[in-house]
C-alpha cells in the first residue's frame, strides 16, 4: 500500500487530505483495500453511491451499455438520456432536463439559465443570494456562489452578482434582495456546511418571497436528492417546489453525472448556442441512472431508507446521551452528522478507519454519515459500535 501512496505523491497534484488507505474492492456497503482490509463505508463516494459498491442493477445496466455504444457527443439522441429524463422529470415537478458530468457544472447550467431568464424577461435582471456556509463546488461560477469565506478567498475576484445571508434568516434574506435580484440559491440542506437542517417555515418563506417578488428559487440537490433523505427529494419534506434543481451525486449509482431540471418557461431560454457540454448525457452515465431510479421505485428503497435513518438516529441519540463530547445529532434520512469538538472529530476519523469503518469529519467538530441507502441493520449496528468506540477513545 505504501508503494503505491508513494507513486500518487509523485504524479498527481496534492490538492486533496487522502486518507492512507488504497481502495481497490467494493460491494455493497464495504470496501477492502489492497492489503485486504475490510471497511464499513459510511462515507459513500461523499453520498454517490447510493446503492451500495458494485450494485448488480447498475453494474450489469453499465455493462450492457458499454458493449453497445460509450459515447457519440448530443449531437445525437441515444434512447438512454431520453429515459432517464423522463424518469427525473415524471418524478419530479419540474418540466425539462439538461445533462452534464457533475454538481458544479450543474450549478453553473442553473446560474445561466436564471441569469438568460433575468435576460430575456426581466429588464437585465442577474443578481443571486445565496446563503453563507452553502457550498455549491469549485468551478468559478459555482463558487461564487458558495457562502464559505475560505473557498472563495484564494481565488478572487470572483464572479460578480452574487450574495451571501446567514442560513435560517428569512429577514436577511427579504433585505440583501434588491433591483438585480433574479434568483435564490440554496441547498434544502446544507451538506457540506455541516448538515445543517432548515427551521420550521424557513423553506416555505424562502419560496413564499420568492412568488411574491418574482424570483426564481433554485435548489441544490446534488447531495440530499435522489433518496438521500428518504424521500426522493430533500425539498418534499418542506413541501415547497422550486423552480430550478439541481442533481448530481447519487443518480448514477457512482458514475459521473449531473443534471439541470427545470420548468419549461425557463428551459426555454437556453437556446442552442448558449450552453452545451462534451460529455453530458453519455450513454453509459444515463443507462446507469436509469437503472439507479427504477431500483429505487421498484424495490421500495425509500421506506427502506427511512427505516435505516430510524435504527442509524436512534443509536446515534443514545451516544449523544451517553457521551459528554457528542453535542447534537443533525440531518435527515442518511445524510447524517455528530457535532464534536475539533480536537476529537478528526481522530474520531482515524479510529474509525484503524477499526473498520469509513466516516468523514465534514467540518472540524462535525462527523458525517453518508451510508448506501440499502445499509442493513447489522451493518449500521457494526458501525455505531465502532464509532462510540472511537470516541471514547478519542476522549480518554
Amino acid at each position: 500500500m505504501s508503494e503505491w501512496i508513494e507513486r500518487e505523491s509523485k504524479y498527481l497534484f496534492q490538492n486533496y487530505g487522502r486518507q492512507p488507505i488504497v481502495l481497490e474492492r467494493g460491494e455493497g456497503s464495504c470496501v477492502w483495500d489492497s492489503e485486504g482490509n475490510e471497511y464499513l463505508d459510511f462515507v459513500g463516494g461523499l453520498a454517490v453511491t447510493s446503492l451500495g459498491h458494485s450494485h448488480p442493477a447498475v453494474t450489469a445496466a453499465a455493462e450492457v451499455q458499454s458493449q453497445r455504444l460509450i459515447h457519440v457527443s448530443n449531437l445525437y439522441y441515444t434512447t438512454p438520456m431520453i429515459e432517464l429524463a423522463e424518469l427525473l422529470v415524471e418524478n419530479s415537478p419540474l418540466d425539462r432536463v439538461f445533462f452534464c458530468n457533475s454538481g458544479a457544472e450543474a450549478i453553473e447550467a442553473a446560474i445561466k439559465v436564471a441569469r438568460r431568464y433575468g435576460y430575456d424577461e426581466r429588464d437585465g435582471k442577474y443578481g443571486i443570494i445565496a446563503m453563507q456556509d452553502g457550498f455549491h463546488g469549485r468551478s468559478l461560477g459555482a463558487l461564487a456562489a458558495t457562502g464559505t469565506t475560505r473557498y472563495r478567498e484564494p481565488f478572487e475576484p470572483m464572479p460578480s452578482g452574487f450574495n451571501h445571508v446567514p442560513w435560517n434568516d428569512i429577514d436577511a434574506l427579504q433585505a440583501a434582495t434588491d433591483e438585480n435580484t433574479i434568483a435564490v440559491l440554496l441547498e434544502p440542506i446544507q451538506g457540506e456546511g455541516g448538515v445543517n437542517v432548515p427551521g420550521p417555515g424557513y423553506l416555505q418563506a424562502v419560496r413564499k418571497w420568492c412568488d411574491d417578488k418574482g424570483l426564481l428559487l433554485i435548489l441544490d440537490e446534488i447531495q440530499a436528492g435522489i433518496g438521500r433523505t428518504g424521500t426522493l427529494w430533500a425539498h418534499e419534506q418542506d413541501g415547497i417546489e422550486p423552480d430550478i434543481m439541481c442533481v448530481a451525486k447519487g443518480l448514477a449509482g457512482g458514475f459521473p453525472i449531473g443534471a439541470v431540471l427545470a420548468r419549461d418557461a425557463l428551459a426555454g431560454h437556453l437556446v442552442p448556442g448558449d450552453h452545451g457540454t462534451t460529455f453530458g448525457a453519455n450513454p453509459v452515465a444515463t443507462a446507469a441512472g436509469v437503472a439507479v431510479l427504477r431500483y429505487i421505485f421498484e424495490n421500495d428503497i425509500l421506506t427502506a431508507t427511512r427505516r435505516a435513518s430510524e435504527r442509524l438516529v436512534m443509536r446515534l441519540r443514545q451516544m449523544e446521551d451517553a457521551l459528554p463530547a457528542v453535542t447534537e445529532v443533525r440531518g435527515r434520512g442518511l445524510l447524517l452528522a455528530l457535532s464534536l469538538s475539533s480536537e476529537v472529530a478528526p481522530r474520531v476519523v482515524t479510529l474509525c478507519r484503524e477499526r473498520g469503518l469509513l466516516v468523514n469529519n465534514v467540518r472540524p467538530d462535525r462527523i458525517r454519515l453518508m451510508p448506501a441507502l440499502i445499509v442493513e441493520d447489522d451493518e449500521i449496528d457494526r458501525a455505531c459500535d465502532i464509532l462510540e468506540e472511537a470516541i471514547r477513545l478519542a476522549t480518554s
